[in-house]
């Protein structure tokens, strides 16, 4: 009889185990999470968030048998990992990061050049561009509008508006924003050489203007003012955004802005990242809408890439010789801050070692921060 009542425990604790509930998509999942934590490790591509990200997917594949009422998946109603993943699904992580992001941001190139604002408008080309390719594969306005955004290379944006326009989607769109964030000193250097000649590689830029402390203190202000004017419904992001800024700048809440731009944003990446990452469990995420997401995100972050670089070529056809924009910051104009901007200036370097864009480069890169908020909002605002 013991031996009996021992086999059925030992039998029960079996069905219990991930090793009985795993299928072959837990397992492909599992090696997608350690890519992800290869890729940080190994090639240093965003390791503060794909880590984060690499490790949720772990976590969130972990097989067990959903029928027991253990109430540990990120899906069951008042588990740990749910009550986390409410971060995501009801939007409060992302106005959080773009606090952050205010606070730790110097928007000096982009007041000393307005003209750069442009160019990170023009990189919205990718969003609306992939916006119209999602329709006419069949998508539902709402999902197409939630997809395009991975364009701006925005993962609190894609993150905030798939939670209010398709969230059945949301892990595979806000893993694909953040792969391709990642991926930017992959993607972008072959595309900006294709579309740049030698000679517009090595225009050199007139240095900055110095920027007044008055003028960093009205921008967040008068920026906050026209832009939620403009697009009331991206108020979370570019409210948060500009509070940020003006902590950072207004220099009588320096505490203030080292918290939001350390601490706060530390943890929040942390539990956007892991909360995230666990919510591409294998039963939801292994589709072929997935699949098409990642293709369509690649689509529009490749046109996003490319709208800023020509738009530069197009804009230097009516500038000065004194006045021309190197078309290498181009690229910058998606908001992958401040790694596109990198990318501008490393390659501007290779090909003239005395020619630093960085500082150029930064200008359309804040600028494509709040254009991919004003796209988000636009979206929003439309098919909400």
């Amino acid at each position: 009889m013991f031996s009996e009542f021992l086999l059925q425990n030992l039998q029960e604790f079996w069905h219990l185990t991930g090793f009985y509930n795993a299928t072959w998509q837990h397992l492909v999942m599992l090696l997608v999470g350690l890519f992800f934590i290869w890729l940080a490790i190994k090639k240093n591509f965003e390791p503060m968030l794909l880590v984060p990200i690499g490790f949720g997917i772990l976590i969130g594949n972990v097989p067990f048998n959903t029928t027991a009422g253990l109430e540990i998946g990120i899906y069951e109603e008042g588990s740990v990992l749910n009550i986390l993943y409410n971060g995501v699904s009801a939007g409060w992580y992302p106005p959080l990061i773009f606090l952050g992001i205010g606070a730790m941001t110097d928007f000096s190139a982009l007041i000393a050049n307005p003209k750069l604002m442009l160019i990170g408008a023009a990189a919205q080309f990718g969003i609306f561009g992939a916006y119209m390719v999602a329709l006419l594969l069949g998508f539902a306005p709402d999902q197409a509008g939630a997809m395009a955004i991975i364009g701006g290379a925005d993962g609190p944006t894609a993150i905030f508006l798939s939670s209010k326009l398709a969230p059945n989607l949301m892990g595979a769109i806000a893993v694909s924003a953040y792969s391709y964030m990642a991926l930017v000193p992959v993607i972008q250097p072959p595309l900006m050489r294709l579309l740049t000649t030698k000679h517009e590689r090595v225009i050199k830029m007139k240095p900055a203007r110095a920027v007044s402390q008055n003028e960093k203190i009205i921008f967040p202000i008068v920026g906050m003012i026209l832009t939620c004017f403009v697009v009331p419904s991206g108020l979370p992001l570019l409210g948060m955004l500009f509070f940020g800024n003006l902590l950072r700048e207004c220099g009588v809440t320096n505490r203030l802005a080292k918290t939001a731009s350390n601490a706060l944003t530390d943890i929040v990446t942390i539990l956007l990242g892991m909360t995230v990452g666990a919510s591409t469990q294998a039963s939801e995420f292994l589709t072929s809408e997935t699949i098409r997401i990642f293709l369509l995100g690649f689509m529009a972050f490749v046109i996003a890439s490319a709208s800023g670089v020509l738009f530069v070529k197009l804009f230097n056809l009516f500038l000065p010789k004194s006045k021309k924009i190197n078309p290498l910051i181009g690229n910058a104009g998606v908001s992958a801050v401040p790694m596109s901007a990198r990318i501008s200036n490393n390659l501007g370097l290779e090909y003239d070692p005395s020619n630093y864009l960085l500082m150029h480069a930064m200008g359309p890169n804040v600028a494509g921060v709040i254009g991919s908020a004003v796209a988000a909002g636009v979206l929003l605002g439309f098919l909400a």
